[in-house]
C-alpha cells in the first residue's frame, strides 16, 4: 500500500511521519497544505495517482469546539467539502471517514449500536454528523461512490517502539496525555472534570480504544469497502467503560508515578457514559480490539518518558 500524507501541521509535527519511516522502512511523500485549498489539493490529485482516501483531518476537541463552534463549523465542514469536491473531480470514488462516537449524543442505552438514534451534544460532534449525512446523501446519487465511516470512541496510547505518540500543542484536550504529561513532570496535577456523573465511582466512563487497534481498523475498513452506493457506518471501540479514575490508576500502575488530580467543575457538552458494542465491525470487516486499557497505558508512559518533550525533544 502507497500512502501520500496531507497535513497543515497546525496541531503535530513533521518529526512524526520521520519516524514512521523509520519504523517502516518506506519514505512517505509529505505534502503541507491545509485541506481547505483547492487549487493545492487539485494539484496532489493530478500529481499522485489516488486509489482511495482516508479523511483525517479536522479540528476535535470537544470542549475547545463549544467555545469556538464557527471555527469548528467552517474548517471541518469546508475541508470535507473541498476533499470531496476535488476527489469528484478526479474520480476518485472510494473514501474511509474519520468519524466519531460524539454523534451519539447522551445515548439511551449502553453499549451503543450503529442504528441508535443521533443526537450530537456539541459542535464537534455535530459536525462530524453533518459530515456523515453528507456521505449518506451523496452515495445516494448514483454516482459510484464507496463511503465507510467509523466512529471512534477513544483513542489512547502510542506505538509500542515509544518513537511515535500523541503530543499536542499547548494543553492537551485528551486525558491520557495530560496524564502522562502530569506523570512526567510536565505538569502539576489532573483536572477531573466531574465526580458526580451516575456511574459507579463519579466521573465519565469512556470507551479507550489503543490507537495501534485504531489503525488497523482502518486497513480492514478500506480492504472491505462496501458496493458503490452504498453507505457502511461502524463502532471502533473495546466494548468496554472505563472511568476517568480507573485510567488514572492504572496509568500509575504502568508508570509507577503517581498521578495527583483534582475535581473541577463539570465540562459543557461532556456525557456520562459511552462505549460500544463493536460486534457490527467483527461480523463485516473481521477486525475486533486486541490491546486493553493496561496496554494502552504502558505504551503511553513508555512514549511520555521517552520524549517527556514531545518531538521537540
Amino acid at each position: 500500500m502507497f500512502v501520500v500524507v496531507v497535513d497543515n501541521l497546525s496541531n503535530s509535527s513533521v518529526e512524526s511521519l520521520r519516524r514512521v519511516e523509520e519504523i517502516t522502512g518506506q519514505s512517505i511523500p509529505f505534502h503541507e497544505f491545509d485541506l481547505c485549498d483547492h487549487q493545492r489539493l487539485s494539484e496532489l490529485f493530478k500529481s499522485e495517482k489516488i486509489d482511495a482516501v482516508i479523511h483525517f483531518a479536522g479540528l476535535k476537541a470537544v470542549g475547545e469546539s463549544v467555545e469556538k463552534a464557527l471555527l469548528y463549523y467552517k474548517n471541518n465542514l469546508e475541508s470535507t467539502l473541498v476533499l470531496l469536491d476535488v476527489m469528484q473531480e478526479f474520480d476518485v470514488k472510494k473514501l474511509v471517514f474519520s468519524s466519531s462516537a460524539t454523534v451519539y449524543g447522551d445515548p439511551a442505552r449502553l453499549p451503543i449500536t450503529e442504528d441508535m438514534p443521533l443526537s450530537a451534544t456539541n459542535p464537534y460532534g455535530q459536525t462530524k454528523l453533518m459530515i456523515e449525512q453528507m456521505l449518506r446523501d451523496i452515495s445516494a446519487t448514483n454516482q459510484d461512490w464507496q463511503f465507510t465511516s467509523l466512529r471512534y470512541f477513544n483513542p489512547v496510547g502510542a506505538h509500542p517502539s515509544g518513537r511515535i505518540g500523541e503530543d499536542p500543542s499547548g494543553i492537551p484536550n485528551n486525558l491520557l496525555p495530560f496524564v502522562s504529561q502530569v506523570a512526567v513532570g510536565k505538569r502539576e496535577y489532573l483536572s477531573v472534570f466531574g465526580d458526580d456523573y451516575d456511574t459507579p465511582d463519579g466521573t465519565g466512563v469512556r470507551d479507550y480504544i489503543h490507537v495501534v487497534d485504531l489503525a488497523k481498523a482502518h486497513v480492514a475498513a478500506l480492504e472491505n469497502l462496501g458496493r458503490p452506493n452504498e453507505y457502511k457506518v461502524y463502532n471502533i471501540g473495546t466494548g468496554r467503560g472505563t472511568s476517568v479514575l480507573e485510567l488514572v490508576k492504572a496509568f500509575e500502575k504502568a508508570s509507577g508515578r503517581d498521578v495527583p488530580y483534582q475535581v473541577t467543575p463539570r465540562r459543557a457538552g461532556d456525557i456520562a457514559a459511552c462505549y460500544a458494542d463493536p460486534g457490527l465491525a467483527e461480523k463485516e470487516l473481521g477486525w475486533r480490539a486486541e490491546l486493553t486499557i493496561e496496554d494502552a497505558c504502558r505504551d503511553a508512559w513508555n512514549w511520555q518518558s521517552n520524549n517527556p518533550n514531545g518531538y521537540n525533544g
